[in-house]
């Protein structure tokens, strides 16, 4: 490759992202590092970090917010208690698969926010506003597929 083709890498992202991709995991593989086109691969790896991020936090939070219905939104609970309870074991499954020391040290850190987060939303969900100001849920226990609070 010469210098023109990797300013037609640098045109390729923003006509084409996954072809991007592709020609870069070859050049990768090919290691011809001085080809790539560094400035939109740092950006490419720093999204998709931040994504992964951000997909964990989202399943933690779907498990918080079920976990407090569950536990507090009592005159809801014969009706819904299963489903709640099965979403529960279904987020925690997809976060045990995507999760990584890293990744779990991050929403240890995010917990309170995250937290936060779910509380707002079942407020508005169930319109019921009696829930601990600070996560009542450690982090083990809310990705023990096991463990449900007692009711």
């Amino acid at each position: 490759m010469t210098a023109t083709t990797k300013i037609n890498l640098q045109d390729l992202y923003e006509i084409d992202d996954y072809l991007w991709i592709q020609e870069t995991v070859k050049l990768l593989k090919e290691k011809q590092f001085n080809e790539l086109d560094l400035e939109n691969l740092i950006e490419e790896l720093e999204d998709l970090g931040n994504e992964k991020k951000h997909r964990v936090e989202s399943l933690l939070e779907q498990i918080i917010r079920h976990l407090l219905l569950l536990e507090y939104w009592d005159s809801e609970y014969e009706r819904n208690a299963n489903h709640w309870e099965a979403e529960i074991f279904s987020f925690r499954g997809q976060l045990t698969k995507v999760l990584t020391t890293h990744l779990r040290n991050h929403l240890h850190q995010e917990l309170p926010n995250i937290y936060d987060d779910a509380v707002g939303y079942v407020i508005r969900k169930s319109g019921i506003n009696i829930f601990p100001l600070e996560s009542p849920y450690t982090l083990d226990q809310l990705l023990n597929k096991d463990w449900f609070p007692k009711h």
